[in-house]
């Protein structure tokens, strides 16, 4: 899905960073297909008090998500922004929509369960429930629209996922839906539906007495915050609970819909289950085994539904070979959790056994072959020696002797290769084994594969509200903080619970500010014999010396996720060699890889991003290092924004400047052709670059840093980012003394102020910076402060006051060898002579800009150019003026 609103709004491959701009990607999704006024538009993002500069902000983020459209339309996606009077309309294609897929998927899901085909319809319903990734229409501003369709979005949602539990239900799966029923109804505690569903799910699962507390618990609630009694239904359904009436007991459903659900006998009270895919009828009989072995699953498992599926289609007997499972991801996942939530779920298919064997020792260091089987075997037979059998090859012989002809489930946990896991695998076809480890076994033949991530945002909030008790479920807001705080984590989720269950005193919102901080939040999430530090270490310290020195410098990196050229100057290695050990890193799962391809992005998790810093600020010179590896950086960073600005934006760049310190990375191979490509991916990066360089004391980096992004905040209005760099930058450059910094920050700035239409800010910019030019002999910088306020004062309507500026400032370019500069006053004396009628002249004046901008090789300019030009011979009745490349001045009789 590309465009995306059932959870955070997001457009694939990029979403805007500001909150206003998605809302109103929001707003156009919303109404795809229809034309959205501009006023309806602007209400929704403002409300009943807009700012003055309403309509042109609207039209600003309306150029901007252009932008992305059109960039994804040259690499083959779908998908346009069109002017539609009265206002805007976003054509976007079904099959890039989650929305529409969603309520496809819904509506097949209900006709299927009309036609009694309960199986396809708990399919179809769960593939619309997994499109959600979180409450609908999240992570923006909601004006009214948006707040009702949230409102409508998420009672849809819940209605899916009844009508999914309907149909699991009719299927038989009553073990698997008490817990996610237990979780629903402390989320809606006075929806009688749910507790409906519960009390059936717990009565069918021999837990009849549970069912009737169920129903106390919701006729208190109901007759103390409401004044009601509980409906007609569910006291019809209370009073068959209690006297234990046949017709509540599950049977298939007689249409044949129904049996491949788990079938057991005397409607699943109790009665031990056959294998899906038996009827019951005569002439099968369940194969007896033993009790089970396996430890009981962890109460409160939540979501995987989909990985669950996999994993039971993989667990059935292969041709010749036993089914294999192998679970893998980071400490701290859920595997052990997730494997033995699926093995009870697939008990019944394995009548001879289902055994559970941790592969390490007391002291956590893993298991030999020998010792391994020697675990083994003391589960599956008595007379084992009670000391470790020392030939494996006697071990090997002995397991598969014993396991010959049996149909068991092997749970082998937290395994740390494949020659620890072969000689375990039973003889045959009729077993299966899952195996769970950090690092996975990719060379065991004909394992299927899962890598476990975090948990979905909303099932994170489950998990803390079924475990952490009404505290957590009194406010949802606070869980959902502490569930991102947590990373998502299933084991981090549950320390959270537990500590807040372990502290009668305390509040959510009070563990959630104790969270809030990296510098304590491990030692916070650490409750009795629940620790996620040691967790999180045991990766690492498994890793070796050298992996282990590269987790800790590469938290290092700035922004979200990094390249390969930047663990390269980190790690003081090649692009090559560090890419490699980040991949190393990839699968120890100590590192994430975020993109694929030939130049992946790799990040860290949040949790371990703070185990990382925690190690490398405990080693003696962890100061050193972050200083130095801030410089080496910040050069970097340097030395490749400068190569893409010239790129960018040919010519910006007056000044004569010292050769960037030589860094290990070639700017050409990392920025390549596609300059603005690597601004985007790399701006957050860049801007943190700066904060680091700022906290280093590193003044000359600082605003050397900020001015080399300046272009690409120029053309693409990251205004945000433009004020924070360049503020530091200014503070850095008086720090240092520097005269001719300031002069150009204080430009820049102003540029910036003259896009938030704020004149008389701009103006105060230029004038300083044009003195601070003129003390240090800049005549160029000087005649570029002058073609900027000559622009507010064409903006204003002063011609013959900003004909003067542009005038001058063209003699001191021309002067000076400044093309760049030459045709922004050359443009602007074009402009002058449009507005006073004088079209030949402005006419030459535009063709000198073209061949200059032309010269120069600067794309933006040249093709502002063209469209202005031709603006000349086909004028229209707009209000607005393009002065520059995608900057517009609006008549004050414009809209």
């Amino acid at each position: 899905m590309r465009f995306r609103v059932l959870g955070p709004v997001s457009l694939a491959p990029r979403t805007p960073s500001a909150a206003k701009p998605r809302a109103l990607l929001a707003t156009l999704l919303m109404q795809s297909g229809e034309v959205v006024p501009a006023p309806a538009l602007i209400d929704e993002l403002w409300g009943t008090e807009p700012p003055r500069t309403a309509t042109t902000t609207l039209q600003v983020y309306v150029s901007q998500l252009r932008k992305v459209l059109a960039e994804d339309a040259s690499a083959g996606q779908v998908g346009a922004l069109l002017t539609r009077a009265p206002g805007y309309l976003l054509e976007v294609p079904e099959q890039e929509f989650d929305l529409p897929r969603f309520e496809r998927l819904r509506a097949q899901g209900r006709t299927a369960a009309q036609e009694r085909d309960y199986a396809r319809a708990s399919r179809l319903l769960h593939e619309a429930l997994a499109l959600w990734t979180g409450p609908a229409l999240s992570g923006i501003p909601h004006g009214v629209r948006l707040e009702s369709a949230a409102i409508r979005l998420d009672e849809l949602r819940m209605e899916v996922l009844e009508q999914r539990i309907v149909a699991d239900l009719r299927l038989g799966r009553h073990q698997e839906l008490a817990g996610e029923l237990l979780a629903l109804a402390n989320e809606h505690p006075l929806r009688e539906s749910v507790h409906g569903h519960l009390m059936v799910a717990l009565y069918r699962t021999g837990r009849g007495s549970d069912a009737l507390r169920v129903y106390g618990r919701l006729r208190h609630s109901l007759v103390e915050e409401l004044g009601v009694e509980p409906g007609p239904a569910l006291a019809r359904l209370h009073e068959r609970v209690l006297r234990r009436d046949p017709a509540l007991d599950w049977r298939p459903d007689k249409a044949g819909t129904g049996t491949s659900g788990v079938r057991g006998a005397g409607g699943g009270r109790g009665a031990r289950t056959a294998a899906p895919g038996t009827s019951g009828a005569a002439g099968v009989r369940p194969v007896p085994g033993p009790p089970p072995v396996l430890p009981a699953a962890a109460p409160g498992f939540v979501g995987r539904h989909g990985e669950l599926t996999v994993g039971e289609r993989a667990l059935r007997a292969g041709a010749g070979r036993p089914a294999v499972l192998a679970v893998s991801g980071p400490a701290g996942v859920g595997k052990t959790a997730f494997a033995l939530h699926l093995a009870h779920r697939v008990a019944g298919l394995f009548p001879d056994g289902q055994v559970f064997v941790s592969l390490r020792g007391p002291q956590g260091g893993p298991l030999n072959a020998a010792q391994a089987g020697t675990a083994l075997l003391r589960r599956l037979v008595d007379d084992v020696p009670g000391s470790w059998l020392t030939d494996p090859e006697e071990v090997t012989d002995r397991l598969r002797r014993t396991m010959h002809g049996r149909r068991l489930l092997l749970v082998l946990d937290d395994a740390a290769s494949e020659e620890q896991v072969r000689p375990l695998l039973p003889p045959g076809d009729s077993s299966a084994v899952i195996v769970t480890g950090r690092r996975g076994v990719p060379a065991l033949d004909g394992a299927r594969h899962i890598t476990l991530d975090t948990v979905r945002p909303d099932e994170a909030v489950e998990l803390l509200m079924s475990a952490g008790g009404e505290r957590m479920a009194r406010d949802p807001v606070t869980a959902g903080e502490i569930a991102r705080l947590c990373g998502y984590f299933p084991l981090a989720l549950r320390v959270a619970a537990a500590a807040l269950t372990a502290r009668p005193h305390t509040t959510a919102a009070a563990l959630a500010e104790r969270l809030r901080d990296e510098r304590t939040r491990l030692g916070v999430l650490r409750e009795g014999d629940l620790d996620l530090r040691s967790s999180l270490l045991t990766g690492y310290q498994e890793a070796g010396a050298a992996r282990q020195r590269a987790f800790r410098l590469l938290s290092l990196a700035p922004g979200p996720d990094f390249a390969g050229w930047t663990a390269a100057v980190l790690l003081g290695t090649g692009v090559a060699q560090a890419r490699e050990t980040a991949e190393e890193l990839v699968r120890a799962h100590l590192l994430e890889a975020r993109t694929d391809g030939p130049a992946p992005r790799y990040g860290f998790h949040s949790l371990l991003r703070v185990l990382a810093t925690e190690l490398r600020t405990a080693e003696p010179d962890g100061e050193r290092t972050r200083r130095d590896a801030a410089e080496r950086l910040g050069r970097a960073y340097l030395a490749l924004a400068r190569y893409a600005d010239r790129q960018l934006v040919p010519g910006r760049d007056w000044r004569a400047r010292p050769a960037p310190v030589r860094t290990a990375v070639d700017a050409a191979s990392v920025v390549g052709t596609s300059p603005l490509r690597w601004f985007r991916e790399e701006a957050a990066g860049l801007v943190e670059a700066v904060r680091q360089a700022h906290a280093a004391g590193l003044w000359s980096l600082v605003w050397e840093l900020a001015d080399s992004a300046a272009g690409y905040f120029h053309a693409c209005a990251a205004w945000e980012d433009w004020e924070e760099t360049h503020r530091l930058g200014l503070d850095a450059a008086r720090r240092a003394g520097d005269t001719a910094a300031q002069a150009a920050v204080r430009y820049s700035l102003g540029d910036l102020a003259w896009q938030r239409r704020d004149g008389d800010r701009a103006m105060a910019y230029y004038a300083a910076a044009q003195h601070g030019f003129g003390l240090v002999g800049d005549r160029i910088g000087a005649a570029r402060c002058r073609i900027g306020a000559a622009d507010i004062l064409l903006g204003q309507g002063r011609l013959g006051a900003a004909a003067r500026r542009y005038g001058r400032a063209l003699a001191l370019c021309s002067a000076g060898g400044d093309p760049r500069g030459g045709v922004a006053a050359l443009n602007g004396l074009a402009l002058v002579n449009l507005r006073l009628g004088r079209e030949e002249a402005a006419a030459g004046q535009l063709a000198q800009c073209r061949g200059a901008a032309e010269r120069l090789g600067d794309r933006r300019w040249t093709e502002y150019l063209r469209r202005t030009t031709a603006r000349l011979t086909a004028p229209t009745s707009s209000h607005a003026t393009e002065i520059q490349p995608g900057i517009w001045l609006f008549s004050p009789t414009s809209p």
